[in-house]
């Protein structure tokens, strides 16, 4: 959407002169990160990393209000809801009302960056600045302004539905469409992380649905406030609480509780007709979530099952030795609740069933019997030599915090990740697969296929 996009452009040289900074601290401050974690008079729960050396800031406050608490005839909701938070702000006391184009120069004027986005869990709002004091301190008036009093211009939402629309139409002639779509009906059912939008759906929401959504899940109360930049205990308590004031709760009724994702208790196998070159393979089932003791044994054997690339047994079996696709990947989707455990690759048509043969075989078989030695020792020595990599910018830092926030992880969990990766056997990651993967009840779509 333009109104978002429009934002990007305008920090780059603010952040372009920062980069090599932030890469020389955060790697050195990888040994010991010192995050600090309260709750503060608001009900907001706070994690900050001081990082005193670079004048920025970046926060990230999370809410429970992702796609999961949309409903089924509002598909669509969160994710339109968190677009139009930067079509304009209200007037309010002394201040004049903003359009989209006007807030958008008010943050280019700053330096500054505000933006809104939605997963399958969270509703995120995200702010970077200078912490020069004046710079600062206007930065975080707009965007507490900007959570306050969203304009959600009606004109607006007309114009970016029938962007929207248009999208979901031309999306319809990708048979990877197709595939997710089936793929999410077969492994949630009527879970709301199956949900997907659709035209109907778009064009029932309304500005008031908007509203009502916002104002039900972007409150104080319900915040994870994840801050990475140069200020300390004090200055983060000071900017919680202006920002916090904007989204105070009037009583913070509990969100009802949601169903959880239940296993499947059958195969499904679907072949959606589709003319295209190339079939779309996905297979799969519910995976976990990002609490399950087990999540890193799964994370480290995905990476030689599907997940390492040209060194995965799924790439090697189906590529290197029978040709039979260009690329093939797995992946575990976690979050609050079980996401979803997927593989995904595309084949001629005529080699579909082939290749579909061929993956679960390999599946099977990893499931049976785990990695080897040596590929364990393979895998654990790329992630934990590359575990720097993922830690060398303070955008990259806040991530891991506000993973740490939102999965109620322990402090020190990135100081004793290499230590809990080097710590698994090939009985860890064989004992995880066997309890969590079910390779004769997985959902196999095939789009595209011969009959």
């Amino acid at each position: 959407m333009k109104h978002l996009f429009a934002l990007f452009k305008h920090i780059a040289r603010p952040v372009l002169l920062a980069w090599p900074l932030a890469v020389v601290v955060v790697t050195a401050a990888h040994a010991t990160i010192p995050i600090e974690r309260w709750t503060h008079s608001s009900g907001a729960r706070v994690h900050l990393v001081p990082s005193p050396s670079i004048p920025m800031l970046d926060v990230q406050i999370d809410f429970d209000g992702g796609r999961r608490r949309e409903t089924v005839d509002r598909a669509g909701l969160a994710g339109v809801t968190a677009g139009l938070l930067s079509a304009g702000v209200t007037a309010q006391p002394g201040l004049p009302a903003l359009d989209e184009n006007q807030l958008s120069e008010a943050w280019a004027d700053l330096g500054a960056q505000f933006g809104a986005q939605t997963t399958a869990d969270r509703f995120s709002v995200s702010l970077r600045s200078l912490t020069e004091p004046d710079l600062l301190q206007r930065a975080v008036a707009l965007a507490a302004r900007q959570l306050a009093g969203p304009a959600w211009p009606e004109r607006v939402w007309q114009r970016d539905r029938e962007r929207l629309l248009a999208a979901l139409k031309e999306s319809e002639n990708r048979p990877g469409t197709h595939a997710s779509r089936a793929f999410s009906k077969a492994v949630y059912g009527a879970h709301p992380y199956g949900l997907r939008p659709e035209a109907v759906t778009y064009n029932a929401i309304s500005v008031a649905d908007m509203r009502a959504f916002y104002r039900r899940h972007v409150a104080s109360c319900r915040a994870q406030v994840s801050m990475v930049g140069a200020i300390d205990r004090a200055q983060a308590d000071r900017i919680v609480g202006q920002l916090m004031a904007a989204v105070q709760d009037h009583g913070c009724p509990a969100l009802p509780e949601l169903p959880l994702v239940q296993p499947l208790t059958k195969a499904v196998n679907e072949r959606v007709p589709f003319t295209a070159a190339q079939a779309q393979v996905l297979i799969g089932q519910p995976g976990v979530p990002r609490t399950d003791p087990d999540f890193l044994a799964l994370y480290v054997g995905n990476y030689v099952l599907g997940g390492g690339g040209f060194v995965s047994r799924l790439m090697n079996e189906v590529r290197e030795k029978r040709g039979l696709t260009y690329g093939i990947s797995s992946f575990f989707m976690t979050g609050r609740q079980a996401g979803s455990f997927q593989i995904s690759m595309s084949t001629r048509p005529d080699q579909a069933a082939q290749a579909v043969d061929v993956v679960r075989d390999v599946v099977r078989a990893f499931v049976a019997q785990g990695p080897t030695e040596a590929e364990l020792q393979a895998a654990k020595d790329f992630l934990i030599n590359g575990e720097a990599l993922r830690l060398d910018s303070n955008r990259k830092l806040l991530d891991n915090v506000a993973n740490i926030a939102w999965n109620d992880l322990p402090l020190n969990y990135l100081e004793t990740w290499t230590q809990e990766v080097e710590r698994l056997r090939v009985e860890d990651i064989r004992r995880a697969f066997a309890r969590v993967l079910q390779p004769e009840r997985m959902v196999t779509v095939v789009v595209g296929a011969q009959p």
